[in-house]
């Protein structure tokens, strides 16, 4: 089965259109293969324009947008990559954890080095696909990662409230992040990614552009409730001389105080409030907290389409899964 853009399965062997002999440049190795930067580019050209050419101008298309993407990581590594599974997998990882690619994003990138490498394999230049054991994320019925119930939330909110081991700055900031993940259905990435200049008052109220998953600007806007802006504002009345282009949340250690939080310290500072409150079991994670606000919203009584909107699904579908997970929010809190 195809995994992602509606072509045919990357497993399948498409037959050669050209032959491209190894260069001088690029050699293989039982250690895989190297290549300079001019000849993994001409060998792209050849597979867009010769191995894909009875497809059609679309699929085309985005199999060079996705290739895009695989060539900036290949110039960053600076030869490290030879096409070996571990750097396929290495891909992988790099599209899910540093880029923060959607499941289905990571499936489609995936599926044209997939057939990258089988183009590669059919000219000579790879004894076999390395490719071909990384699978691709597909789409799921129903979200792996729990949600919290209300009491969860109940006793998370509780200890934000009473902080008892960190400073002012801290506490209020932490506070702050849990508000807009919880309220706001913002993701760990889109918080690194604010600026302070990203919030923005309307005559609707507060919102907060953010560049979402797989954008490269910050063209969308998230509705910034009023509990999550107090929030915001009591962390930010802490901080002083903050410019526009500061970063919305930022690291209060000595050695790194005013720096932009990455996604792994929002992640700790999350999972040790998730301890705290005694709620941390398998299955809850920091992006448990996305997920539920969408639960929160739908028994405040929000239409699905407005969920859809607000958690910048890309489909319908993707909503219904938390439509169908309503009853989530009172299991176990005794309401």
């Amino acid at each position: 089965m195809a995994e992602s853009i509606g072509i045919s399965s990357p497993e399948a062997k498409a037959p050669s259109t050209a032959k491209v002999p190894p260069t001088e440049k690029a050699t293989s190795t039982p250690e895989g293969i190297e290549l300079a930067l001019s000849d993994f580019q001409r060998l792209i050209k050849e597979f867009l324009e010769g191995y894909l050419k009875d497809k059609s101008s679309e699929t085309v298309g985005t199999y060079r947008r996705s290739l895009n993407e695989f060539e900036r990581w290949f110039v960053r590594g600076k030869g490290a990559c030879r096409f070996r599974t571990s750097d396929i997998e290495d891909y992988k990882t790099y599209l899910m954890e540093e880029k923060g690619l959607h499941q289905v994003s990571v499936s489609t990138y995936l599926t044209a080095v997939r057939r990258l490498c089988q183009f590669l394999t059919d000219t000579g230049l790879l004894p076999e696909n390395p490719a071909t054991s990384v699978k691709g994320n597909r789409r799921p019925a129903s979200h792996s990662r729990q949600f919290l119930t209300d009491e969860d939330v109940a006793q998370l909110l509780a200890v934000l409230d009473n902080p008892s081991d960190s400073a002012e700055d801290i506490a209020k900031r932490d506070r702050a992040i849990v508000h807009a993940m919880l309220f706001a259905g913002l993701s760990e990435i889109e918080i690194v990614r604010s600026n302070v200049q990203d919030l923005e008052q309307t005559l609707m109220g507060w919102y907060l552009r953010i560049q979402g998953k797989g954008h490269t600007v910050k063209d969308q806007q998230v509705p910034i409730d009023p509990p999550v802006m107090d929030a915001l504002r009591l962390y930010l009345d802490t901080r002083d001389r903050i410019r526009p282009e500061d970063p919305l949340f930022v690291s209060h250690g000595h050695r790194s105080e005013g720096k932009r939080l990455n996604t792994r310290s929002v992640r700790s500072r999350v999972n040790h409030h998730l301890e705290r409150a005694g709620i941390k079991r398998d299955g809850i994670t920091p992006h448990s907290l996305t997920h539920t606000a969408a639960l929160i919203w739908l028994n405040d009584g929000l239409s699905v389409e407005e969920v859809k909107s607000r958690m910048r699904h890309g489909t319908i579908d993707t909503t219904m899964i938390y439509f169908r997970q309503q009853g989530k929010l009172t299991e176990g809190s005794g309401s």
